[in-house]
């Protein structure tokens, strides 16, 4: 089996069948045709063999990348732009999507970036809450103690699958040098595991926070990147 059929398998596996927080709805991609076929058409592209990965995790998927592509920070417009890849739906836009695409770009392509790197999520699925507004805005994992407890057990059966894949764990990088980093060196710590992890600022934060030097930071992951080299 390849890491592409591994990994759409995984895919198509994901459910959370567990209790959540009052206002907390679980958001699964997956469930929907159209996103669980645009994704294995990525991953026949650029995953249909049988080499080994290094793992990137991220938080959670959020509503305008992997909640509209299934590809964890790739939104519709990168995908058809960058990964050539046809999508039917609505062309969001993600700035995580922006950036990560941007080191993608300066590491060689979507060629030679997937061609060592799997991309996921700490929990990969995603959560959505009601906004100040009443709409629904992401929601992060670890932005309730109940909703980190709820899903505690799902995060630890997912992340042994994706290693089971065929996942390096010499050096495994994180999004998130804030929470996202220290709830996975706490498991880390308590798993085993990865040997070592490298945490970079997110996306998402380099993007509203930092965009004046996203050069900057571009290049702060390429140097990061060039220890699995």
């Amino acid at each position: 089996m390849s890491f592409a059929d591994s990994v759409i398998r995984f895919n198509q596996s994901l459910r959370l069948d567990v209790p959540l927080p009052p206002g907390i709805r679980v958001m699964n991609p997956f469930t929907d045709p159209l996103v669980s076929k645009t994704a294995a058409a990525f991953y026949r592209k650029y995953y249909d063999d049988d080499l080994p990965r290094h793992l990137i995790l991220g938080i959670n998927p959020g509503r305008f990348g992997a909640g509209a592509t299934g590809i964890p920070f790739t939104d519709p417009k990168r995908l058809i732009e960058k990964c050539a890849i046809d999508f039917q739906g609505t062309l969001l836009h993600e700035p995580s999507s922006v950036f990560v695409y941007g080191v993608i770009d300066a590491y060689g392509g979507a060629e030679a970036f997937y061609r060592r790197f799997y991309i996921n999520s700490v929990c990969p699925l995603g959560f959505t809450a009601p906004g100040a507004s009443g709409k629904e805005v992401n929601y992060n994992y670890y932005d309730s103690t109940e909703l980190t407890t709820a899903v505690y057990d799902f995060i630890i059966e997912n992340m042994k699958k994706q290693i089971a894949m065929g996942v390096e764990t010499d050096v495994c990088f994180c999004f998130g040098t804030g929470k996202n980093e220290a709830f996975l060196r706490k498991l880390n710590q308590d798993k085993k595991y990865f040997r070592k992890i490298v945490a970079l600022e997110h996306p998402r934060f380099i993007m509203q926070y930092k965009a004046r030097s996203k050069q900057l930071y571009i290049d702060k992951y390429l140097a990061a990147f060039k220890q699995i080299s």
